[in-house]
């Protein structure tokens, strides 16, 4: 693996349609640069993606933390979405399959729980959210010799 542009963290605004773009995009860098394997990119940018979009809509905009993890078995990547919006008043309800406050699916906060390792939600009636995941890369064992 080559070394990562993105040794340390990195913030990144969320306040446009054109800024979701640039977080997926910086994510899915960052995730191939880290070693992680197509579908897990594609996971992870797809839990992004709807933590952003979750940020901008429902949070008023805010920012992403993206920080590359050595630590653990395999390397990783931590995606810190925070926003000093409304808060989350039922957070229970927020995470049930269907539930939307918005006219979308009701598979945001859900699905990306779903896409990713580590999942956590810090949410404050007026004062905002933070939600933060974590995904792993999956280490491939090397082939073993005369397999």
């Amino acid at each position: 693996m080559r070394a990562s542009r993105h040794a340390a963290p990195a913030s990144l605004p969320i306040g446009s349609d054109a800024d979701l773009a640039w977080v997926r995009q910086q994510v899915r860098q960052a995730a191939a640069e880290l070693g992680f394997g197509l579908v897990q990119q594609t996971k992870l940018v797809t839990a992004a993606s709807e933590l952003a979009r979750n940020t901008l809509v429902h949070g008023g905009g805010g920012h992403v933390e993206i920080t590359p993890l050595g630590s653990g078995p395999s390397p990783g990547l931590r995606l810190a979405f925070v926003d000093a919006g409304p808060g989350i008043r039922d957070l229970d309800q927020a995470m049930t399959d269907g539930y939307t406050s918005g006219g979308g699916l009701g598979l945001g906060m859900s699905g990306a729980k779903r896409l990713v390792h580590e999942f956590e939600v810090d949410s404050r009636p007026g004062e905002g959210t933070t939600v933060t995941v974590t995904a792993w890369a999956t280490v491939v064992p090397p082939a073993r010799p005369g397999s």
